[in-house]
């Protein structure tokens, strides 16, 4: 009863209005009502940008009926002929044998690259074996690093020199480009010094792996137009970038067999006769 007088007395005896009440609290400001509606559109607008890219590109991409060739479980983009792959300790150990008596007539895998180490001091386990195997099997190799953003450019090129038996016929070494760095000018600073490395040691310019935004963003210098570019980019039936390209990665959900698990389907921007160019003629003395 008490507290009830002391309301009536604050309020002359009126009932507290909602402005009242709001006045009584200095510290609290409420935002208009446009300023919610204009926070849940950004944030509607954010989800469902992570969902696209996330599920929904996938999903339409998937049930879109294929206009190019369908093989290796997926939709292969029209217009190739030379496919390849690219493998890791992701893949577990890999049938060779298998894949080269099995491969798919209408499209077969003619290249593959495989992941030979990781920064200064990370050799993937399954190098040895899928170097050695793939070439016995037939097919055409090469060999990646996966640039990290931890150790220097002159480090991770002396660990892939130190790793990498490459032979006449083999294809260009390729660095794998991917982790966002802190500083961009030093980044660019290190991987400048590891391609050159890698030209100079084997006297061939080494391919750049990215992602086409990734490109856009980080390595927008010149400099790194003129080495070959291999440009991830799923879900889409034909690819667009500033520059011609060397290899597209258009798939991470391949199925073949010898190889129990997911594999990256790689195109070759041209025919047979430009890969066997592209391949390593002799290495300096």
């Amino acid at each position: 009863m008490a507290d009830k007088k002391i309301r009536k007395e604050r309020t002359g005896g009126r009932k507290a209005t909602p402005s009242a009440r709001r006045s009584s609290h200095p510290g609290r400001r409420d935002m208009p009502h446009w300023q919610y509606v204009a926070i849940a559109i950004i944030v509607t607008s954010f989800a469902l940008f992570i969902a696209y890219h996330l599920f929904i590109k996938k999903l339409i991409y998937t049930i879109t009926p294929c206009e190019g060739l369908k093989v290796y479980a997926t939709c292969i983009p029209k217009g190739y002929s030379v496919y390849g792959i690219d493998v890791s300790r992701h893949q577990g150990k890999i049938d060779w044998k298998k894949l080269a008596k099995e491969n798919p007539e209408d499209a077969p895998i003619t290249f593959a690259y495989m992941k030979a180490c990781e920064g200064s001091d990370h050799k993937d386990i399954h190098f040895d074996r899928n170097w050695k195997e793939a070439k016995e099997n037939g097919f055409i190799r090469g060999a990646y690093h996966y640039f990290s953003t931890h150790s220097t450019g002159l480090a991770q090129a002396n660990m892939f020199i130190n790793t990498v038996n490459v032979a006449s016929g083999d294809l260009p070494p390729m660095v794998d480009v991917e982790e966002i760095p802190e500083d961009k000018v030093q980044f660019m600073q290190e991987l400048k010094i590891f391609v050159s490395k890698i030209q100079e040691h084997y006297g061939v310019k080494p391919i750049i792996y990215t992602y086409k935004k990734y490109k856009q963003k980080y390595m927008s210098d010149r400099f790194f137009d003129n080495y070959p570019t291999w440009i991830a980019h799923y879900y889409v039936h034909s690819l667009t970038v500033d520059k011609n390209w060397t290899i597209w990665q258009c798939s991470d959900r391949g199925e073949l067999p010898g190889i129990d698990h997911k594999v990256d389907i790689n195109i070759f921007n041209g025919e047979l006769n430009q890969l066997e160019n592209l391949r390593i003629k002799q290495l300096p003395e």
